[in-house]
């Protein structure tokens, strides 16, 4: 039997639309700018195959679509992503055993983000909200409400070289000791057709999704802490984009916040992802950065390396996205009390801007780009 059931020619065609929409994307400058979409482009393709192929709502399991080699809609360097999809009326266990790290958070999602809309939250709510044993398990039950579709997990990380991941399941009473539906052409078929649909979408949508954001702020600004766009009810964050010249240098304060256990800050590119937070410093939390003596952490963004430990490097992008994040947090926050301040500097005139200015050894700065690549190896998973 060697006759070709045709099934891949919805991915294909949708490969090569995706492709189109990639090479010309209208933020492009250079070269490595085009280059960087392709490597996009090749985590959209994963993505979409792993959500088409990996999920049965008969069967549910957490999915890990969002890392370090599939990176889409400004993902957090310090987050572990878990989605699981859901049938309404359909009642869920979750289990898991509470690692250490700095958040752990619970969001049911009603629809889908598109180019056109944004999901809406359902539900949501954090770790404090379990009863967690003292061998640090937990267990709950929910009964999937109308319109629900999708349940997230965050797993967020303040301190790298400390916190411990924990572990996650969710299982469906109904159908746990039922075997899998056998294969079928038309259930191959169909899930080469939700591949196919879901990398385009990925795409356009985050094509679009800053523009109804952080591209209405005015280039260079950060706004004050608000509640995230479809987010937490304990989490707050400030967002921005950013564009400087070779020779400039954006200098961001912002107070340590010590009313929340995870604090951290990040740049990205205009594909809306962040940027190779493994090998360079494009990201800092309040457990990584240095807090000056007067409270602030003060964080330098250029090209150049300004010779300190907060550095946040550009690597190449000279313009891209900017958000910081509260999370888990036991107050509300204000701008005059918590909010960041930014200021775009001559690059050669860093130095006069920061009060507290201590240089760093390139020794020292590698040696924190090293336990970067090893914290990410010990807990990232792809």
């Amino acid at each position: 039997m060697s006759e070709s059931l045709d099934l891949t020619q919805p991915l294909q065609d949708a490969i090569a639309q995706a492709e189109e929409l990639i090479a010309n994307a209208p933020f492009i400058r250079t070269e490595a700018d085009r280059l960087e979409g392709y490597d996009y482009l090749s985590g959209r393709i994963r993505m979409a195959m792993q959500m088409a192929f990996d999920h049965d709502l008969d069967r549910p399991l957490f999915i890990n679509p969002t890392h370090q080699f599939s990176r889409q809609g400004l993902d957090n360097p310090d987050a572990i992503y878990f989605n699981a999809y859901l049938r309404e009326g359909v009642e869920y266990v979750v289990r898991g055993r509470r690692g250490t790290s700095a958040d752990l958070s619970f969001q049911v999602m009603g629809g889908a983000y598109s180019a056109t809309s944004a999901a809406t939250s359902l539900m949501a709510f954090d770790d404090r909200e379990l009863e967690i044993a003292d061998d640090g398990t937990f267990e709950f039950t929910y009964v999937a409400e109308p319109g629900a579709k999708t349940m997230i997990v965050r797993e967020v990380f303040c301190d790298w070289d400390t916190e411990e991941r924990g572990t996650l399941t969710i299982e469906r009473p109904d159908t746990i000791d039922q075997p899998a539906r056998p294969l079928t052409e038309a259930l191959l078929r169909k899930k080469y057709e939700v591949a196919a649909r879901s990398l385009t979408g990925s795409i356009l949508t985050w094509f679009e999704f800053p523009k109804w954001f952080e591209r209405k702020e005015p280039v260079n600004t950060l706004t004050a802490p608000q509640s995230t766009p479809g987010g937490l009810a304990s989490q707050r964050s400030s967002i921005g984009h950013y564009e400087l010249g070779e020779d400039e240098a954006m200098i961001l304060t912002v107070p340590r916040c010590d009313d929340c256990s995870y604090q951290g800050i990040q740049i990205g590119s205009d594909w809306y992802a962040s940027t190779d937070y493994e090998t360079h410093q494009t990201s800092l939390t309040k457990a990584q950065a240095v807090t000056d003596p007067d409270g602030m952490i003060r964080v330098v963004v250029s090209e150049q390396n300004p010779g300190i430990a907060n550095w946040l490097e550009t690597t190449g992008h000279r313009t891209g996205s900017m958000m910081l994040r509260w999370q888990r947090l036991e107050r509300d926050l204000t701008q005059e009390a918590d909010g960041p301040t930014v200021r775009v500097v001559p690059f050669d005139e860093v130095a006069q801007h920061l009060p507290f200015h201590a240089p760093i050894t390139p020794a020292a700065y590698a040696e924190r780009i090293a336990a970067r690549q090893r914290a990410v190896a010990r807990r990232m998973i792809s």
